[in-house]
Order: C-alpha cells, then sequence, then structure tokens
C-alpha cells in the first residue's frame, strides 16, 4: 500500500469513521438498543472499550492449574487479596522525601489499575497447558525486559536503555503489546467505516488503521519496512473480524522477522468483545500459541484521553541527568 493510499485511508477514518460513529452513539443514547450491524452491513464493532479486567492475570498458566482457563472462588479471592497485599507493601516502600518513588512492582500503587475481574488463570489459551510452546533450537533467547531502573540497579547511560514506553514512543514494543493491559490506561476506541477499521488505543495514543480487504498477501508491505503496529488486513469470517498483521518491529517478542499475528474480534453482546490472538513464527516456537483478552465496553461518556506521557517531555533529560549526578555523588571523597 503506497503513502497516498494510506492518507485516504487516514482521512477516511477520521471524516466517514467519525461521523458515523457520532450518529451512531447519538442513535444509542436515543434508544439504548445495539444496533448489531453497520449502515453498509458489517458487523458493528465500534464503541469505547477496556480489557482492565485482565489486570493480575499472568501471560502463562501456572503450572498447578493443569488445563484448567479459570479460577474456582477460593483462588479468585486470593488473587485479589494478593493484590492488595502487593500495593500495601510498595505503599510502605515509597518515601517521597527520600526520593523513593516507586516500589518493586514499580509504579507506586495509585498509578497502577490492578484490580481484576478476570477469574482466567492465565492469558495463554492454547496449547491448552496455558504455556508458551518450546522455542525451537535456532530461537533468539528471549529478550531482556528492562526501563533504565536505578533503584532496581538497571543501567541509565543512554536513552536506548529505557524501554519504548518510558521514551513515551508507544505501548511496550508497539503492537501486540498495544492489545495487552499494563499499568494503568488499558482503554481503545474502535470506529468504522466501509472498507477500514480503526482502533485508537489510550495508551499510548496510537491508531491501528486496518483496511478490510480481501487481496492476495503479495500486495503488502516490503520485508523490508517494520513498523510498530505492523501491517494489518482485515476480512470478515461470519461474525469474527479476522486481523493478520506482518511486518513487525524487528525482535518483537523475541520473534523473527517471519512473525504473524492473527488476530479474531467476536462481538457476543452489547458489552462484550472476545479477543483472541495468535502468534505464528516456526522458526521461534516449536508450535503457534494463542491468548484470549476480554474486551468490555466502558460507559459512553468515559472518553478515550490523550495520553501526553511525561509532562512537558522532560522525563528522559531527568532521568538522565539525575544519573550523571549520582555518578558524580559517588565518586565525590567523601567529606
Amino acid at each position: 500500500m503506497n503513502v497516498g493510499a494510506v492518507g485516504s485511508i487516514v482521512a477516511l477514518v477520521l471524516g466517514t469513521a467519525g461521523a458515523a460513529y457520532s450518529g451512531r452513539a447519538e442513535a444509542q443514547e436515543s434508544t439504548g438498543a445495539w444496533t448489531q450491524r453497520t449502515s453498509w452491513g458489517d458487523l458493528d464493532l465500534q464503541g469505547e472499550w477496556t480489557t482492565e479486567g485482565e489486570y493480575g492475570v499472568p501471560l502463562e498458566r501456572p503450572r498447578e492449574f493443569g488445563t484448567r482457563q479459570f479460577l474456582t472462588d477460593e483462588e479468585y479471592a486470593k488473587r485479589l487479596a494478593g493484590v492488595q497485599e502487593r500495593n500495601e507493601r510498595d505503599l510502605r516502600a515509597v518515601k517521597v522525601l527520600e526520593g523513593q518513588v516507586e516500589g518493586p512492582n514499580a509504579p507506586i500503587p495509585h498509578w497502577r489499575e490492578y484490580d481484576t475481574d478476570s477469574r482466567r488463570t492465565s492469558l495463554v489459551i492454547d496449547p491448552p497447558d496455558g504455556r508458551l510452546p518450546p522455542r525451537t533450537a535456532d530461537a533468539a533467547p528471549p529478550p531482556v525486559q528492562r526501563c533504565g531502573s536505578l533503584q532496581r540497579g538497571e543501567p541509565c547511560d543512554s536513552y536506548e536503555d529505557y524501554g519504548l514506553g518510558v521514551r513515551c514512543i508507544v505501548h511496550g514494543g508497539g503492537f501486540p503489546d498495544a492489545m495487552f493491559p499494563a499499568v494503568y490506561n488499558a482503554n481503545f476506541r474502535i470506529v468504522q467505516a466501509p472498507g477500514v477499521v480503526a482502533i485508537t488505543y489510550e495508551l499510548i495514543h496510537d491508531t491501528r488503521i486496518i483496511p478490510i480487504d480481501s487481496s492476495p498477501r503479495a500486495e503488502r508491505l516490503s520485508p523490508a519496512i517494520r513498523m510498530y503496529m505492523g501491517d494489518a488486513r482485515g476480512r470478515w469470517e461470519g461474525e469474527t473480524l479476522v486481523v493478520e498483521t506482518t511486518n513487525l518491529k524487528t525482535g518483537t517478542r523475541g520473534a523473527t522477522p517471519d512473525l504473524r499475528l492473527v488476530e479474531r474480534f467476536t462481538r457476543v453482546s452489547k458489552d462484550l468483545i472476545e479477543y483472541q490472538v495468535t502468534f505464528v513464527d516456526p522458526h521461534t516456537w516449536t508450535a503457534p500459541w494463542t491468548a484470549a483478552l476480554d474486551m468490555k465496553a466502558r460507559p459512553s461518556d468515559a472518553g478515550v484521553f490523550e495520553y501526553a506521557c511525561h509532562e512537558g517531555n522532560f522525563g528522559m533529560r531527568n532521568m538522565l541527568s539525575t544519573a550523571r549526578y549520582l555518578e558524580r555523588q559517588a565518586e565525590s571523597p567523601s567529606p
């Protein structure tokens, strides 16, 4: 797809889809009904959604749960108690006047939205044991997650020592991280127009433009072009929107450039979209694997807000200058 085509799609989404969403919102407000289909016949996925209910659910399933996907009442109560205990422990570790403003599970609890109503034992649902398949013999080691934390002893020598999220570029590493809840603001807005779906993420203010297109894969971008959100193509399979994404950032989830992601959006009711994403890369994992999330409707007046990240964009300068100051202090002889 050339630049002109992308520009046309963006204009279409901001204009036609925005008007369609506005009109639909007014209709919903007056009738209280979900119309199920758009005026051009596609399944209606539009609205504001959140995956905040999945906070606290591990990616991989603890082995004691075996193939069981959901917690019992007792296990769920234990999960909630663990979240509360962690919050209280982190609050005790925060000493603002001494410059210690994050606990072991940074950031500090009042920033986080870790309370969860999900009873999943893991986000991974396939393989059935909820564990990632083994990596192939030739696969690169899983990437080391770090974000330049002085308190955790991580290097803070350059902007490159900080993750893309800390640098306010993109949530996590881009897509698929953008779909998974992390810390806060796990909110989305979906708008549609004929032939296109757009998903706007509150964290960190990105929009994916997804053409609904049955054209052959040869029309995709050159493999040499890599993007944080990848190159997406959607199609309808019955009542499910299927989106295939390639051309992802090099090293996404430790995978090779051949990584292909297959998403499935199925709106099962007015207030719920069942979401699944399958990771396909035979050079990294011995089998594909699938994770699932519930996308729940937000109140109609909730809004998706600008995520301004660091106030005034001074965050990076302040973090690096503080690291240099602490180095000078450590080198200075004690009085």
